[in-house]
């Protein structure tokens, strides 16, 4: 696939996948992992062990593998960041549970 068609796709600027290609990027997002993983049919975790993130099976204490997935896909965060997500979560349960 041409840059552009693979920008198209995924939503991601060719000038960023040409970055990723000469590797000038090293370590790209786990989002833009994901998305470029999900396009190419090819295995998320091996393109996050690639870049240097952790990947679910080096997640310790996490059992099911969506939450294992999502947390590989946050990659690397503060405490400060996993407070603040810990409190948004919070705030959306609370949303949906008002609703039901």
């Amino acid at each position: 696939m041409s840059l552009r068609a693979v920008e198209k796709e995924v939503g991601i600027s060719n000038a960023y996948l040409s970055q990723i290609e000469s590797d000038k990027i090293k370590q790209p997002s786990p989002n833009m992992l994901f998305k470029l993983a999900e396009l190419y049919d090819n295995s998320y975790n091996e393109l996050l062990n690639l870049a240097g993130y952790p990947t679910p099976d080096d997640i310790d204490g996490i059992e099911e593998s969506s939450n294992a997935s999502f947390v590989a896909r946050l990659g690397s965060i503060t405490d400060e960041e996993q407070n603040e997500l810990l409190d948004y979560l919070a705030f959306l349960r609370s949303k949906r549970s008002r609703k039901d």
